[in-house]
Order: structure tokens, then sequence, then C-alpha cells
């Protein structure tokens, strides 16, 4: 299929120049961007394509979310971990979480894409860590939905196999042995990771985080990664009880645990860094080592703010990510954004303030880097053809003319973006999936999601329909 855009009043390309384009054309054939340009395009620019006019609406690259978990969907907001810290909201939500099956799996994962794709995210990741027993297969059931909704998808393997009877946090029947967990990296890598340029489907692999696998399934994990040429991701520096969990078990910070293990490099990224000093910050310049930045999940469990402005300025790679829609309670790529701009204005040194556009590079760029891919995150020739387009002539961007594209992070309307192409596919149109029966989904997950909380309620003893 080939497409032109035209007439989009402004474009941010996040080009490494940064440019904006006014009164924008884009031609896109197949899955990439062939060419864009200001004013009138060439004639030559719509012979074949479908013209797409953009009047009113701005044109960026799609967003990149570069953390979830998106099977908590179906535990958003449960009344009894409401005002719960991370570990007592993971340990209860476990209880919780060992239930799944690839049925549930499938139906979160349908709501999860096609929320981040309404909200203008066309490229997301998943850490997907809980196997329970008999169930292997949930990230062949991720992809599926993907491939279904039309997002394009980087899947990590995640890992835990420390249960409670190792010392760790998890019940011991949502953990596997560590050569069930290699194994199925293997498979995943050798069945859907693909290398090439504008790849649909990429593979990385994530061990949940330090306190609930072994030093040797991390280090195991990191020689086949870099034996095929995938890349690493783990949770890191989230909290204080984390810090003193290391600092009890290994006798070191946690990213000094990393460090000592070889898990930092440009091939890298890790989840929250909320608490890190300067010489860890430095240290991440140093390496490469990307960081998936989610204020929202941070705010909702009390973790604190990351020291994002200094990451930017020492050179950290950074994206955003939504995290696990238990601990956001949305899988919304508009509503991070805000977050991210405002989670840094609760600091007194307005200098560590992120700006709207660095907002919107983190978004784009960042994420793009911090998964490893030069071929999304801008507008360019020969990029993936991903772009979504936003409506300003709304109520909420009334009196914001004066910078459109800054107004959409800090007023952002509550709708969806009014267009999203993926892989020059057009997925969203009118404010709408192509396709989706909405109630429908929406009717299953509840389903699944209330079976879920009676089953943990009865087998536990634990409430999970009240606060406690």
């Amino acid at each position: 299929m080939s497409l032109l855009l035209r007439d989009a009043p402004l474009c941010a390309t996040m080009d490494d120049a940064r440019r904006v384009l006014k009164d924008a054309w884009v031609r896109v054939d197949g899955d990439a961007i062939t060419a864009l340009g200001e004013g009138e395009p060439p004639p030559a620019m719509a012979a074949g394509a479908r013209v797409i006019e953009l009047r009113g609406r701005v044109l960026l690259p799609g967003f990149v979310n570069t953390h979830h978990h998106v099977p908590q969907i179906l535990t958003r907001n449960v009344p009894r971990v409401q005002e719960a810290p991370l570990f007592r909201w993971l340990t209860e939500l476990y209880q919780v979480w060992r239930y799944w099956d690839q049925k549930a799996v499938r139906a979160a994962a349908r709501v999860g894409w096609s929320e981040l794709l309404l909200t203008g995210c066309t490229t997301t990741t998943d850490h997907l860590y809980l196997f329970p027993r008999g169930q292997e297969r949930f990230i062949d059931v991720e992809i599926e939905a993907a491939r279904e909704v039309g997002m394009r998808f980087q899947p990590t393997r995640g890992s835990m196999s420390r249960g409670q009877s190792l010392g760790g946090l998890p019940p011991d029947d949502v953990c596997q042995d560590e050569e069930t967990i290699l194994a199925d990296c293997r498979r995943l890598i050798r069945e859907h990771h693909d290398p090439k340029p504008r790849a649909m489907t990429r593979v990385a692999l994530a061990p949940c985080a330090p306190f609930s696998v072994s030093e040797d399934l991390m280090k195991r994990t990191l020689e086949m990664a870099r034996e095929h040429g995938v890349r690493l991701h783990t949770h890191m520096a989230e909290t204080r009880d984390e810090e003193v969990y290391c600092a009890e078990v290994y006798g070191c910070r946690p990213v000094e645990f990393l460090r000592r293990l070889g898990w930092l490099g440009d091939d890298v990224w890790l989840a929250h860094c909320v608490h890190l000093n300067d010489e860890e910050i430095a240290l991440f310049a140093q390496t490469g080592t990307g960081v998936a930045h989610c204020p929202s999940s941070n705010f909702r469990l009390g973790s604190g703010i990351a020291p994002v402005k200094k990451m930017l300025q020492a050179g950290v790679p950074v994206g955003l990510g939504v995290d696990g829609s238990a601990s956001n309670d949305a899988s919304n790529m508009l509503a991070e954004l805000r977050q991210a701009l405002l989670a840094h204005r609760l600091v007194e040194d307005t200098a560590q303030w992120v700006t709207a556009r660095e907002v919107l590079w983190m978004a784009t760029r960042g994420g793009a880097r911090c998964l490893g891919r030069d071929d999304i995150g801008s507008l360019e020739p020969g990029k993936a053809a991903d772009l979504i387009a936003i409506d300003t002539r709304r109520l909420s961007y009334a009196g914001a003319s004066s910078d459109p594209l800054a107004a959409l992070v800090f007023s952002p309307w509550p709708s969806p973006v009014d267009l999203a192409i993926v892989n020059g596919e057009v997925r969203v149109e009118g404010g709408e999936i192509r396709g989706l029966d909405v109630g429908a989904l929406v009717a299953e997950a509840n389903e699944i999601s209330e079976s879920l909380l009676r089953r943990a309620t009865a087998a536990s003893g634990l409430d999970y329909f009240t606060r406690p």
C-alpha cells in the first residue's frame, strides 16, 4: 500500500536535527517512509497512493513503550492492594496471577495493545516473567495478539527461578527451573526473533529482578543473549527495599551487582532506576545502558522519582514505559508523557525539570534507542512507516496554539489519537481501531478478571474484592 499524508500544519520528525516541518507531507510505500517535505507535495507523490488529509492535525512518529506487564490488566485497581507498596503488592497479587492461562493472557494482550495503539504507541515491549505450572506459551500468545491488533512488538522473555522455598518473593508454582527457562528463551529466539530492519517482532531476554533469579541464571541469560545478538532487560533500583535486599544478600548496591555480572552495556535497558547516585548515572552513560522511565507506576507504588534529567544530561538512553497495568491502571502512552513531565516538577531544583520536548524525545527516539532500533522513532526516508496524527481542534487545546507540539504533553485530550499507522498499515482511523469490537473485548476481560479474583479469594483466604 502507498499513502500520501498531506497538509499537516505541524510535523515533528524527531530526526537528529529535531526538525519540525510546517504544512508537511509524508509519502509511504509499503512498510517504509520514502519521502517527506513542506508545502505542496510534488504531483508524483500522489501517484498510486491513498491521500489522507491532515488539516488541524499534528503528525509525529509513533510512540515506543519500553516496559510493560500486560497480563496485569486483569488486576487493575484491585481493592486489596490499592495502597500497597511494591513488595506487599507483588506478594498478594502473585496469589491471583498464579491462575493465569492462555485465554487470560490473550484477552489482556488484546486490551493492552489496543489501548496503547489508541494512545499513540506503535511499538511496545512486554516483560512477562510469570509462568504458572503447565503454562509455557504465554509469549507466543502475546505475539499472536500483537499481530492481530497490528502492533510492532518486542517481547522480553522474563523468568523467575527463586520461589519462596529459596528465599524469593513469588510462590514456587509460578517459577520455573533454570533449564526450562533457558530452553524456552532459545526456542523463542529461534521461532520469533527477526533481526531485519523494520521487523515487526524481535525478542529480548529478561530475568525478572535480582531477588527472583539466581546469579547463575543472570550470567547464563547474558551469555545466551550475546551469543544470539538479542537485547537484555530487567528491573533495577526501583525501591529502597531492593537496595536493602541487595546489600544484605550481595553486599553491594543493585547497580554494582549488575556491573559485577557484566550486565551493563549498549545491549541492555533497565526498568525504573529510581534510586541511582551520580556515579551510577555516569556508569550508565559510559556503557550505553538504557533506562525505561515509568513515572505513573513509580508514583502509584510510592517508589520515588527517577533522576531523569541527570540521565539525559549525561547522555543515558531514556525511554518511557507504562509499566504493568496493575501498577499504573492504564496502558495510556499520552497519559504517561504528561506524567513524565509533571513528575519532575516536584523536584525543587528547576534545572532538573524535564521539558515537553524532552518527553516527546524519550517517547520516540529514546525508546527506540533502548530497544536497540534505528529503524523506528523518527520520520525519515527509509525508516519504518509508523506514524500518528492528533487533532488539535479540540477543547483541551483551545488557547494552546502558541506551541501545539508542547500542548500534546501539557494538555492531552483523553480520547484516542485520530490516526495511527503501523508498518504502513492504517490501524486507527477516526479514533477507532479497525475491526475491533470494544464492548465484547471489555466484557471478556472483566469476566476473566472476576474469575481470577474469586479463585484467589477462595484459595488464599484474602478478600480481593475489599480494601483491607
